[in-house]
């Protein structure tokens, strides 16, 4: 599945500054509802630190991918920050998180969900394109390196 499908230059951010997961969370949740109105920060926000309730979607390696179903969403939206400092995410390897990928899909939307979620994870999985990203400079990079990457 290819990201520019749910990921847009307006949802890319490089080099935030942020203080714990609630407020990362909050942010993606506002970077979203910005870009798409007729998407609900406060909802969005909501659903997505429920599905943090259930585990945590820090995946290891500095990498996170929140992500959550809402009820007015008509197809698959996408986020991507750096932080400037890694926080603390509950991980599976209890590493701090300096890479989120969140996603927010429709709710009826399961096989659409899971294929973007295992195509996020996949390319996350790989050293080298965490690399790409930590290494981009500003927001338009980061956005050139995350759709242009080929996983070997």
């Amino acid at each position: 599945m290819q990201l520019e499908h749910f990921l847009t230059p307006e949802r890319t951010f490089c080099g935030v500054a942020s203080t714990s997961k609630k407020r990362l969370l909050e942010d993606l949740a506002q970077i979203i509802s910005d870009d798409v109105p007729a998407l609900n920060a406060q909802e969005i926000y909501t659903h997505l630190l429920n599905r943090e309730r259930l585990g945590s979607t820090g995946i290891g390696f500095g990498v996170a991918i929140p992500h959550c179903r809402v009820s007015n969403c008509s197809s698959i939206v996408g986020a991507l920050i750096t932080l400037n400092e890694p926080v603390g995410f509950e991980s599976v390897d209890d590493q701090p998180v300096d890479i989120l990928f969140a996603l927010v899909a429709p709710e009826e939307g399961h096989d659409e969900h899971l294929k973007a979620l295992s195509s996020i994870a996949e390319r996350l999985n790989t050293p080298a394109y965490r690399e790409r990203l930590r290494s981009s400079k500003d927001a338009q990079e980061l956005f050139k390196n995350a759709i242009e990457f080929n996983a070997p």
